[in-house]
C-alpha cells in the first residue's frame, strides 16, 4: 500500500507544470476622460499562440512579422471577449496601434484601443472573457485611471462582469480582489508549495520534546515565521520598484531554493538552522510573489493597498497548508510510511526541482522574438 501511495507522490510531481510560478495573467490599463477611454491591453504571446496559433512555421520561436501578420487576429480574438459599457449604453471600441513589450515571465502583445461612450460615465461596466473557454485559472488585472485617482479589479471566469464606479472606487472590493488572488497564487505555486512542505516534513520528528504537537507546532511557527518575514520583505521593497532582479535569476533562484530544502531532509545540511534557510530563501521567493504587482504597474497610492491585501492572501493561504499538514503528519509520525515519505517524497521533489532549475536556467522552454 506505501510503494502505491509512494507511486502516485512520483506521478503527481512528474506531471506538475515545469513554469510552476507564474500563472496566465493579462494586464489591462484603461484611462477614463470624459466619454472617451484609452486602453492597453498586455496579452501574454504564449497565452495568445496557446488560443490562436502564432508560431506559422512551427519551430518553436516567435519573429516579429509572424506576430505581425497576425495583429488583425489578435485584436479580433481579444475584443469578441472583451466589452465596455456605460448606464446610457454601450461604448464602440477602435483599435490602434500594437507593438511588443517584455514583462517579468516573457514577451507580450500589447493591443492599445480608444473607445467611445454614449456619455461621461459615472460607472463603467466591463466584460472580461479573454481565454475564459481555455484557462479556468486565467485573471485579468485591471488598472483604471479617472480624475488622477487609480483603482484596480481583478477578472476571472466568476467574475467576468464587474461594475467600477468612477466617483467612489469600492476600496473593499479592491482589497479583498487582492486578498483572494494571493491565496490562489501560493495554492497553484507548485514551488513556493513544495519548498514549504520539504521544510515542514521534518518538523513532527523534530519535535522538543519527542512525540509532542506543541513541539512540533513551535518548529512550524518558527520556519512559516520566518519565511513570512523574510518574503513579506523583498516583496514590498520589489513591489516598490526599490530592488530589482531579472526574472529568470529569481524564478531559477525559486527552483534551487526548492532542491536544497527537499535534500535537507535526506542529508543534513542546515543542521537546526532551518528557520534562518527558511528566512534566507524566503528572501528569493519574495521576487517571486511580486511578479504580479510589477507588472500591473500601479502607483504607490494604489499599489500600498494591493500589497497588502496580496501579501495577506498568500499568508492566509500558506496558513491553510500548514494547517492541513501538520496534523496529518502528527498523527502519521511514528509509522514506517511517513520515514519513507520523508526520504523518498524529499527526494522526488528534488528530482522535479532539479527539472524546474534546468529548464529555467537555461531558458529551455522559452519563446524569442526576432526582429
Amino acid at each position: 500500500m506505501m510503494k502505491r501511495w509512494l507511486l502516485g507522490l512520483l506521478l503527481c510531481c512528474a506531471m506538475l507544470p515545469a513554469s510552476a510560478h507564474k500563472p496566465s495573467d493579462s494586464y489591462l490599463s484603461l484611462d477614463v476622460q470624459g466619454e472617451k477611454v484609452t486602453g492597453q491591453w498586455d496579452i501574454a504571446l504564449r497565452d495568445l499562440d496557446y488560443a490562436i496559433g502564432l508560431d506559422q512555421d512551427g519551430d518553436g520561436k516567435l519573429t516579429w512579422d509572424e506576430i505581425r501578420t497576425r495583429h488583425a487576429a489578435i485584436a479580433a480574438y481579444a475584443l469578441e471577449r472583451f466589452n465596455l459599457a456605460t448606464d446610457a449604453g454601450a461604448c464602440s471600441v477602435q483599435v490602434g496601434q500594437q507593438l511588443i513589450d517584455d514583462h517579468t515571465d516573457g514577451a507580450y502583445s500589447v493591443l492599445r484601443f480608444t473607445a467611445t461612450c454614449p456619455s461621461s460615465p459615472a460607472t463603467l461596466i466591463i466584460g472580461y472573457r479573454l481565454f475564459a473557454d481555455l484557462d479556468p485559472q486565467h485573471k485579468g488585472l485591471l488598472r483604471l485611471t479617472h480624475a488622477g485617482v487609480t483603482s484596480t479589479a481583478i477578472f476571472e471566469p466568476s467574475h467576468a462582469q464587474q461594475r467600477l464606479s468612477l466617483a467612489a472606487p469600492d476600496q473593499w472590493r479592491q482589497f479583498s480582489a487582492y486578498v483572494k488572488d494571493g491565496v490562489w497564487h501560493i495554492w497553484i505555486g507548485y514551488d513556493h508549495i513544495l519548498f514549504l512542505l520539504s521544510l515542514l516534513l521534518p518538523a513532527v520528528l523534530l519535535a522538543a520534546p519527542a512525540n509532542n504537537l506543541r513541539g512540533a507546532f513551535i518548529d512550524v511557527l518558527k520556519v512559516v515565521t520566518a519565511f513570512t518575514l523574510a518574503h513579506s520583505l523583498t516583496l514590498t521593497l520589489a513591489s516598490l520598484s526599490l530592488i530589482s532582479l531579472p526574472s529568470r535569476l529569481v524564478e531559477s533562484a525559486i527552483a534551487a531554493s526548492v532542491i536544497l530544502a527537499a535534500v535537507n531532509n535526506v542529508y543534513p545540511l542546515f543542521r537546526g538552522r532551518r528557520p534562518w534557510a527558511a528566512f534566507g530563501f524566503g528572501l528569493i521567493h519574495g521576487f517571486g510573489f511580486a511578479s504580479v504587482l510589477i507588472d500591473l504597474g500601479l502607483p504607490k497610492g494604489a499599489l500600498l493597498a494591493s500589497l497588502f491585501g496580496f501579501n495577506l492572501g498568500v499568508e492566509i493561504g500558506q496558513l491553510c497548508i500548514v494547517a492541513v499538514f501538520l496534523p496529518v503528519a502528527f498523527l502519521l509520525r511514528r509509522t514506517r510510511f511517513y520515514h519513507h515519505l520523508l526520504t523518498g517524497g524529499s527526494a522526488v521533489i528534488a528530482l522535479v526541482a532539479l527539472v524546474w532549475f534546468i529548464e529555467r536556467a537555461l531558458d529551455i522552454q522559452a519563446q524569442w522574438i526576432g526582429v
